[in-house]
């Protein structure tokens, strides 16, 4: 590996932006392959099996691109094979999302909390890990079936309905929201609208930050101070996808 090498990013679809722009704000001199599995989505109604193989897939396809470090921008597949990769990729460093729920503990501890969340994230073992260390015995687990869909389809009445059909109970009943999901950041402000004013714990910032130091111990940071550049791809060839990708980037 050298610092000239590429950082693989990968996600069920183009929800991993919100983990590259923060990624980009800390590192913004590497360069980057994102992967988005559009083609296999979603992660979250597959099995354990299911996604390891996919996982593995990706990770191949960024070994033969010589990246020096992964990131799991897909709450789902961190949740589910973070650890399985580590363990067959030893000599390559991953970078996990996982929900922020540390971070209501930290500094909400005693404020209601809606954790937003796919069906497989709030069902895997490493969250239940998470949320049995850290619960705060005012949280709300809400498994938010098909909504990362309907985000990657980008039809805005589609979401205004999935919203308030499934939040409009919780309103003015909520003070901390927890995005466990990398789709989830892309709507926030819709989110709002439906929950009133609440408070957002993304993970993505500490995933950016924890990359910056792994890639400072192991010495694989680029400070030639070039623009990042980013190479996206889709696995279904999505055009439309890729259009609004590098969209949500400019953002």
């Amino acid at each position: 590996m050298n610092k000239n090498e590429a950082i693989g990013i990968f996600d069920s679809g183009i929800g991993g932006v919100t983990v590259l722009r923060e990624i980009l704000k800390v590192l913004p001199n590497e360069n980057y392959i994102y992967y988005s599995d559009s083609k296999n989505n979603p992660y979250g109604d597959k099995s354990d099996d299911q996604i390891h193989e996919l996982c593995e897939n990706i990770v191949n396809l960024f070994i033969e691109q010589k990246c020096k470090a992964i990131v799991i921008a897909c709450n789902t597949a961190s949740a589910k094979s973070a650890q399985y990769l580590r363990d067959r990729y030893r000599d390559i460093p991953f970078i996990a999302i996982e929900p922020a729920y540390k971070m209501v503990h930290d500094y909400a501890y005693n404020e209601s909390t809606l954790v937003m969340a796919t069906k497989g994230t709030i069902e895997s073992e490493k969250f239940n890990l998470l949320y049995h260390t850290y619960d705060n015995h005012k949280t709300i687990l809400l498994p938010c079936i098909g909504l990362a869909d309907i985000i990657e389809e980008g039809n805005e009445d589609k979401i205004k309905i999935y919203l308030k059909e499934h939040l409009e109970s919780y309103r003015g009943k909520i003070k901390n929201v927890v995005l466990g999901c990398t789709h989830y950041p892309l709507i926030q402000g819709e989110i709002q609208n439906v929950l009133g004013q609440v408070t957002f714990f993304n993970g993505a910032p500490y995933l950016a930050k924890h990359l910056q130091e792994v890639l400072e111990e192991k010495h694989l940071i680029n400070n030639k101070g070039m623009k990042a550049t980013i190479q996206f791809i889709d696995s279904s060839n999505d055009e439309q996808k890729k259009k609004r990708f590098f969209e949500i980037i400019k953002e």
